[in-house]
């Protein structure tokens, strides 16, 4: 009886620990995933700037990379009531202000990134296009929602 009841806890306890170690600090988590995003955007600038050569394969990498992490982020978990406070950051307070134009943002930018991905560029043009979209919701979230670096 004892290890029936031990079989059936410890799914329970292991979620538990480790949804207390996800989650335990969302700037850090916030801002690891910001950076993540930050090196994709970074490899795919210089092809869009025509700084690099277009090479389609690593194109797509990189826009899934930046899919994926963008579906990742999760205004609820990653920015919570009470972490604009203390901290090291960058989120502006209008994230809480304005709560519902932050999530918006987050949604249009998710829904871009899964189509820029989705579109799997073959040459620069068309690569181009999807980026723009990408970037510019990259550049008007930290616009609004964002605090500047001096």
């Amino acid at each position: 009886m004892k290890r029936v009841i031990a079989f059936a806890a410890a799914p329970l306890l292991a979620l538990a620990v480790f949804s207390s170690v996800a989650g335990a600090d969302p700037i850090a988590d916030r801002q690891a995933l910001m950076k993540d995003q930050g090196k994709a955007v970074g490899s795919l600038a210089p092809i869009a700037k025509g700084d690099k050569p277009f090479d389609a394969a690593a194109v797509l990498a990189a826009l899934t990379k930046l899919n994926e992490d963008a579906q990742k982020i999760d205004p609820v978990a990653l920015f919570p009531a009470g972490s604009e406070a203390g901290g090291d950051t960058t989120a502006s307070p209008k994230i809480w202000e304005d709560n519902a134009g932050f999530v918006a943002a987050v949604n249009k930018y998710k829904a871009d990134a899964a189509a820029a991905a989705g579109a799997k560029p073959q040459d620069l043009a068309s690569f181009k296009l999807a980026f723009a979209q990408v970037s510019q919701n990259c550049g008007a979230c930290h616009q609004t929602f964002r605090i500047k670096k001096n």
